[in-house]
C-alpha cells in the first residue's frame, strides 16, 4: 500500500507533462522528469508482474533495450512526417515500421519469456497500457484543477472590478 501511495504522489506531481500524456513516448525535455517518469514506470511495472528481484534484474536491461527500439522506429516516421513526405511515402512507411515493430516485439518476446514466466509477460502489455491509461487521467486531473484555479481568479478579478466601478 506504501508503494501505491508514493507511486501516485510521483505520478501525481509529474502529471503536468500533457506532451507525455498525449505521446509517452514525448517525454519531458527536463532530465530530471524523464528520470522520474521512467522510475514511476519501472515501479508500477515491477509491482503490477510481481518481479522478483532475479526476475527484475534480468527483465529490464531487455525492456529498456527493446523500448528504445521501439522509440527508433517511431522516431523515423515522426522525422518522414516532418520533412513533408507525400502521403503514399508515409503510408508505405507506416506499413514497414509496423512490420519492424512486430518483429521486434516477437524477438523481444522470446528474449524476455527466458526471464520471466509467459503469464506475467502477457501482463505486461496490460500493465503498460494501465501506466499509461494512470499517467493521462492524472494529466487530465491536473489540467482540470488548472482551469478551475483559472477561472476562479478571473471571477475573483470580475468582482474586484465591479466593487471599484
Amino acid at each position: 500500500m506504501k508503494k501505491i501511495l508514493a507511486l501516485s504522489f510521483v505520478l501525481f506531481s509529474l502529471a503536468g507533462y500533457s506532451s507525455f500524456a498525449q505521446d509517452e513516448e514525448a517525454l519531458p525535455p527536463d532530465p530530471a522528469a524523464r528520470e522520474k517518469i521512467n522510475a514511476a514506470r519501472v515501479a508500477y511495472i515491477t509491482e503490477r508482474l510481481a518481479l522478483t528481484p532475479a526476475e527484475a534484474e534480468k527483465f529490464w536491461p531487455l525492456y529498456r533495450e527493446f523500448t528504445e527500439k521501439q522509440r527508433t522506429l517511431k522516431h523515423q516516421f515522426n522525422q518522414a512526417r516532418k520533412e513533408g513526405k507525400p502521403a503514399d511515402e508515409l503510408l508505405d512507411l507506416e506499413y514497414k515500421l509496423k512490420q519492424q515493430n512486430l518483429d521486434l516485439e516477437k524477438e523481444y518476446s522470446g528474449k524476455i519469456r527466458q526471464t520471466i514466466s509467459p503469464e506475467k509477460l502477457m501482463g505486461l502489455r496490460r500493465a503498460e497500457e494501465d501506466f499509461r491509461k494512470l499517467i493521462l487521467h492524472q494529466v487530465q486531473q491536473r489540467q482540470m484543477q488548472q482551469q478551475r484555479r483559472e477561472l476562479q481568479r478571473d471571477r475573483m478579478q470580475q468582482r474586484q472590478q465591479q466593487r471599484n466601478n
